[in-house]
């Protein structure tokens, strides 16, 4: 018995869906490859942002652990 024959939803290509085959169930292998994420400065640190909205975040922060109950 062969492996049941679907169409990919992405690009319409035929495709063998068989066991173990990774990515999505309804589309073909090479749709099912992650896409490559854009190259970094080297260096650059992503998780840092915009300065106004990290000092927002820490002061939100330092009001919510450190405020005075009433």
């Amino acid at each position: 018995m062969g492996f049941p024959i679907k169409e990919c939803v992405v690009c319409g290509e035929e495709f063998e869906l068989r066991p173990g085959k990774p990515g999505f169930a309804n589309r073909c292998p090479t749709c099912s490859e992650p896409e490559e994420e854009a190259p970094t400065v080297a260096g650059a640190d992503p998780l840092s942002g915009d300065r106004e909205a990290n000092a927002a975040r820490r002061k939100a922060m330092r009001d919510m652990l450190y405020r005075k109950e009433s």
